[in-house]
């Protein structure tokens, strides 16, 4: 086993464990087992009683259909005192964080192999930008439409930036990364344009673009769990070819097929940043900062360090969540300026250390 995972993975726990804990209504560790306990047990037997009342259905089984009824009589005890507030308000928004800062985690690390560039991150080629011109547009349509825009705006950002950037049958990375920021400053102004000229629509679009956890749902924790994992897996899978993009040009010499991964990472990573904003809004950093971690721990080797970032990512998100519940309690302040508040200072240090020619992707 390797030596870091045991400890990311205990650190994940913890992490999860204090930001069901801690929040604006204290609660004890008394109140916290006792609510996930009965969730956790009447989760198991709704689940349960509705594949028993199906088998009934389908075979015409009575006993079956008795068996469905007491399973669901048993799960319908009186809950804790606190359950509503641990098992349906902070355990799904502490978990959507820690699964948010997976995708976004891992789609960073992929970004700075794909874009051989160590201060890139999954915002750089304007998906998020995309994604909050798509809301802002939903909110003059109906403020419902809110987060499809976004998912579907996020795609079409990256579709708009390659095509930009193809040329020749070729996409080079510089042009790839000019495109990106271009069309992020255009969709930026579109999207201020229209909160500025719609005041009355203006602040459901506020906490989006800062980034949120508030009203986090189970579905949207099932959700980003598959996007999440998968992604995950499928980078952490591939992570000789990760290696060997590093390389550029010098890669095809070894027989890496270099413009088929880029667009195949190039949508891996599109998928876990579009589908974090679908599910979060605008939450930046922890894509920059969880890998330069990571790296500095582990090493460039993409084996080890894809899986570790994406674990660390979903810590960090998870602690930034908590702080943004508790600094200034009974206020909530938006994820999205915690994180900037914490990666912003560590964007400088990485600028200074690349423009000293100190730092490599």
């Amino acid at each position: 086993m390797r030596k870091w995972l045991p400890a990311l993975l205990a650190l994940s726990v913890i992490s999860i464990f204090l930001g069901i804990y801690f929040g604006p209504v204290s609660l004890s560790f008394h109140d916290v087992a006792e609510s996930v306990d009965y969730g956790v047990k009447t989760t198991i037997a709704s689940w349960l009683s509705w594949v028993l009342d199906k088998l009934a259905l389908v075979i015409h089984s009575n006993v079956l259909a008795e068996e469905a009824k007491y399973v669901a009589e048993r799960a319908s005890g009186q809950p804790p005192e606190y359950f509503t507030i641990v098992w349906q308000l902070r355990l799904p928004e502490v978990l959507l964080a820690y699964f948010v800062g997976l995708a976004l985690a891992s789609a960073g690390v992929a970004s700075q192999a794909l874009f051989r560039n160590p201060l890139a991150d999954p915002y750089i080629i304007g998906i998020s930008s995309g994604a909050a011109l798509g809301a802002a547009i939903a909110t003059l349509i109906n403020p419902l439409y809110m987060a499809p825009f976004a998912l579907v705006f996020s795609f079409l950002s990256v579709f708009i930036v390659y095509a930009i950037a193809r040329t020749n049958g070729a996409v080079p990375v510089d042009t790839l990364l000019l495109a990106g920021i271009a069309y992020g400053f255009l969709a930026n102004a579109i999207t201020w344009y229209i909160y500025v000229t719609h005041p009355q629509e203006s602040h459901l679009g506020w906490m989006w673009l800062l980034g949120s956890f508030n009203g986090s749902t189970w579905r949207d924790v099932a959700v980003m769990l598959v996007v999440s994992v998968l992604g995950v897996l499928f980078l952490s899978w591939r992570w000789r070819e990760l290696n060997l993009i590093l390389l550029g040009e010098e890669s095809i010499a070894l027989g890496l097929d270099l413009h088929m991964y880029r667009k195949i990472f190039l949508g891996v990573i599109a998928t876990l940043t579009a589908f974090a904003v679908y599910t979060a809004g605008i939450i930046g950093f922890i894509g920059l900062v969880s890998p330069h971690i990571m790296r500095l721990l582990l090493g460039p080797n993409h084996r080890e360090l894809t899986p570790a970032t994406a674990l660390f990512g979903g810590v960090l998100l998870v602690v930034a969540d908590l702080l943004a519940r508790t600094v200034a309690k009974p206020t909530v302040i938006p994820v999205g300026i915690v994180t900037a508040l914490m990666g912003a200072p560590f964007f400088l240090y990485l600028l200074m250390r690349h423009k000293r020619g100190e730092l490599v992707a």
